[in-house]
């Protein structure tokens, strides 16, 4: 297995603990209405869902994947490299009573874990890209979970934001890290992206940035048509701290300037039918 698989691995495993806490679960099993804001933010651009197969790509603890499910998808199928987020989505799901598929494999490894199931929607929400090496492969994947006529959407951090330096005393952006793919960038953080006591266990990462250009360019090699590509002045977690203010429910923009660089993105392609 490739080393910033295993490394990475380590980091969300020992990440799920907090993330039980700064996810809202509690919501999610009271109401049974509630969707998670990133969900939320992607319903006027996602459309319809109902009657669709869907798989969530990367889905870590099953929050957005069971507001998929909600949404009135006919059958939702979560993805992810860690057992201990699956454990707790299927907790989750089980509490709310979602009949949703969950299934453990590396992102590269998932059109042979998933067998021969075909979707009409791949999900993908927002930090994920990130921790891929290798962004036409991913691409190929895709394609390959699509049924013809099938859509990718993805909401992802911009490749901008993934280069931007940590907050500045000055204020100033400042790009530090490779915009373009290139070898992983190794980070050690002991605090995760939302608000927890204690630390990471095993702080260590990799991540892996990907330009814009090449994202499009990698669908398009793999036979998919981009059909959308929006970018957005907000990001839903506290990116750059002391640096942004809340921007609608689960969203915060720069307090000053927001015009200055875009933070997130959303991207949609689809199969051709005769695919």
């Amino acid at each position: 297995m490739d080393e910033y698989i295993e490394v990475n691995r380590a980091n969300w495993d020992a990440r799920v603990p907090h993330h039980l806490g700064g996810y809202d679960l509690d919501s999610f099993r009271s109401d049974p209405s509630f969707i998670s804001h990133v969900v939320n933010f992607d319903q006027v651009r996602l459309g319809s869902v109902a009657g669709l197969d869907v798989v969530h790509l990367q889905c870590h603890i099953g929050t957005d994947t069971l507001s998929l499910w909600r949404l009135g998808a006919q059958s939702v199928t979560g993805l992810d490299f860690s057992a201990r987020a699956l454990d707790a989505a299927r907790e989750l799901a089980r509490d709310c009573g979602a009949e949703i598929s969950y299934v453990e494999s590396e992102l590269y490894a998932a059109p042979h874990a998933l067998g021969e199931e075909r979707f009409d929607l791949v999900y993908t929400g927002v930090g994920a890209l990130c921790w891929l090496p290798d962004i036409h492969r991913w691409a190929v994947v895709v394609a390959a979970l699509l049924r013809p006529g099938g859509r990718l959407f993805l909401r992802e951090g911009h490749p901008v934001l993934w280069a931007l330096s940590d907050p500045r005393p000055d204020g100033l952006l400042v790009l530090e890290y490779p915009y373009f793919e290139t070898a992983a960038v190794t980070f050690v953080d002991e605090k995760t992206y939302v608000a927890h006591e204690g630390s990471v266990a095993s702080p260590e990462y990799r991540h892996f940035n990907h330009g814009l250009g090449e994202i499009v360019t990698a669908l398009i090699d793999a036979g998919l048509t981009v059909s959308a590509l929006e970018e957005h002045r907000s990001v839903p977690w506290l990116a750059l701290e002391g640096m942004m203010e809340p921007d609608g429910p689960g969203e915060f923009r720069l307090t000053r300037d927001a015009e200055r660089v875009p933070l997130t993105y959303t991207l949609q392609a689809v199969k051709s039918a005769s695919a």
